[in-house]
């Protein structure tokens, strides 16, 4: 896999007496193909006696495909079955054992072994590949299910009873960290939304829970699961592409990417993005008789190039290479085209960029809470794969594959699920929100790529918080934030009293006052539609060394004045904690140059010289 190995992260873990594989990472999935190398159990201790789960048996899945790195299966099917009837098992194995791929890919990303020489159709992406925890324990809880009368390549779905039932047996099982791959077609609210509700239940027994944006991008407030409780991860690029350039009948060389090496002879068939999965449009380029295809962004999709094994030679191209393309086929006769064999390129810039694909906010649901919170590796990510269905899905797909590439924030959310698992390791008295913290502050800094540039969206547009939350990843500074914005399961409750959402929780009942939803001890902040001034209260806990002094540094959102009170932090002891106000305000004498309801952005950070506890800002004007 793509992640990165982060040794020195590993090399903390190792030196605890904890060790990682005392902790569960648990999937929600479409199930795992045990066989894959990246589910060896070589070296593995003895399944730790807290561990209450079990390995269910069904359809070509026993007891003895769990081992001590697989450590529970179990999959659920009822509100499926109530509405659809009976699974059709010629669509799907009625058991934990993944018939689609997207379980295996994900569950290996979090915490798959390391693999030496994987690779994907071609031999792309060639390497020793790793989960982002590969010591730790999985548990599969396959919730999700092929579609009757559509093609596995047009996704699946998974029901909220289903869901809900998976994450309250993973709970009592004992896992410590939620990867769910799963998002919704539209914003949900929090009582209708059976992964927010299953989330503050795990959240309660302090059980971390990551979850994938979506991938309704690059339209504003499409994001998936925006609960505050949730880690909700956006999806961004590696510097590793794959390069295939089409040499045009013109003599002009156009750099592209592509999964196919073979050379294209005869016709070849360009294609648009838009209706349709990219592969099926393949798919029927090859059925009418075409043995080339050359794929062409949309605008929105700008320069994202997804690497996807077609059936017939191809490459996928930006959009405007695709123009160029067009523009040749209309000013010649006879236009002719040519695709090179492709190649594995590391070190591409720049990198990291938004995938267009990436659901952004601001979130419809709590606007008073900036999501998504943080950015991870989700475009074009090997991963394990199921021997059970093709690298495109399709049924006309025969091949069969160990590893495959592929593209979503199903792929990014994994790898801070990995990276929380390592975190969960190193402190395991942290709670979840703790660890939240230490990821969304430990963002990159200053949102620079290794170009050295701000960060883009995949057209080259300067990105935004609504896009990357507080940036990209970066699992070893997580490790040691300085300062943690801790939040508790009351916090939580009071929040959604105050958001209007008061029975959510049997045994809590709302106060008369409720403290502002912006009053909630987030590491970020999301003020909408500011008319005159808010103040709202921060509180960080010290997890650095004992004595420290942090200063702070502001860059306010244009024509928004930030005041934060006091300046200065002084801290005599580690698990010490200091509030702090912020007040934001319209500047007066340009209020009526900002446009209303327009977003602005900008930042806060504490620092000791050492960490920088770096907070994003969102705001409007009503």
């Amino acid at each position: 896999m793509s992640f990165c190995t982060h040794d020195e992260l590993r090399h903390q873990i190792k030196n605890r007496k904890c060790g990682l594989i005392m902790y569960s990472a648990r999937l929600s999935s479409k199930g795992v193909w045990p066989e894959s190398q990246s589910f060896s159990d070589k070296g593995m201790g003895p399944i730790p006696k807290s561990w209450k789960g079990i390995c269910q048996s069904g359809d070509a899945f026993n007891s003895s495909h769990c081992n001590k790195k697989i450590i529970g299966a179990r999959y659920y099917i009822k509100g499926y079955e109530s509405y659809y009837g009976p699974l059709n098992k010629t669509l799907d194995f009625l058991s934990p054992r993944d018939k689609d791929g997207h379980g295996t890919h994900t569950s290996s990303t979090v915490g798959g072994r390391r693999v030496k020489n994987a690779s994907a159709v071609g031999g792309f992406a060639s390497g020793t590949a790793s989960g982002g925890a590969p010591l730790v324990r999985l548990a599969i809880y396959k919730v999700c299910w092929a579609i009757p009368g559509k093609g596995k390549e047009d996704g699946n779905t998974c029901f909220e009873e289903d869901m809900l039932a998976a994450i309250d047996d993973a709970i009592a099982d004992g896992v410590d960290v939620l990867s769910i791959s799963i998002g919704t077609a539209n914003p949900t609210p929090f009582d209708q939304d059976g992964i927010a509700i299953g989330a503050l239940h795990a959240v309660k027994r302090n059980v971390v829970v990551a979850c994938s944006a979506g991938n309704s991008g690059p339209a504003p407030a499409t994001l998936s699961n925006p609960a505050p409780w949730i880690i909700t991860v956006g999806a961004s690029s590696v510097d590793r592409i794959f390069l295939s350039p089409v040499v045009l009948g013109n003599g002009v060389k156009i750099t592209v990417s592509s999964l196919s090496p073979e050379k294209a002879k005869g016709k070849i068939v360009m294609c648009l993005r838009g209706n349709g999965t990219r592969v099926g449009k393949g798919m029927e380029v090859k059925r009418a008789g075409g043995i080339g295809f050359i794929l062409g962004n949309s605008k929105a999709n700008g320069n994202e190039l997804a690497a996807d094994a077609h059936l017939l030679p191809a490459t996928a191209v930006s959009y405007e290479n695709g123009i160029r393309i067009l523009k040749y086929i209309n000013s010649s006769k006879a236009p002719k085209a040519y695709i090179v064999p492709a190649k594995t390129i590391l070190d591409s810039k720049p990198a990291p960029f938004m995938a267009a694909f990436s659901s952004r906010g601001p979130s419809t649901i709590s606007p008073d809470i900036l999501k998504p919170d943080i950015t991870a590796p989700g475009l074009n990510i090997l991963a394990a794969w199921s021997e059970a269905s093709s690298p495109t899905k399709l049924s006309e797909d025969n091949r069969v594959v160990k590893y495959n590439i592929l593209s979503g924030t199903s792929m990014s959310c994994p790898h801070i699920g990995g990276a929380s698992a390592l975190l969960k390791a190193i402190h395991p008295d942290w709670s979840s929100a703790a660890i939240r913290s230490a990821l969304v502050t430990s963002g990159t800094p200053e949102l620079r790529n290794n170009e050295g540039n701000p960060i883009t969206d995949a057209s080259g547009n300067p990105a935004d918080p609504f896009q990357f939350g507080s940036g990209h990843f970066r699992p070893t500074k997580a490790a040691d934030p300085g300062l943690v914005y801790d939040a508790s399961y009351t916090d939580y409750l009071l929040f959604l009293c105050s958001s209007g959402f008061k029975n959510l929780s049997s045994s809590f009942k709302c106060p008369k006052n409720s403290p502002s939803p912006g009053n909630l001890n987030y590491p970020s902040l999301a003020i909408p539609k500011l008319k005159g001034s808010v103040t709202v209260v921060r509180t960080v806990t010290n997890v650095g060394s004992s004595k420290s002094v942090y200063f702070l540094s502001t860059k306010p959102p244009p024509g928004i004045s930030v005041k934060i009170s006091p300046p200065i932090l002084y801290f005599n002891r580690a698990g010490q904690q200091r509030s702090f106000t912020i007040t934001v305000k319209t500047e007066s004498e340009i209020t009526g140059t900002i446009e209303k309801d327009k977003y602005e952005f900008g930042w806060y950070t504490w620092s000791d010289g050492i960490h920088n506890v770096r907070s994003p800002m969102a705001i409007s004007v009503a």
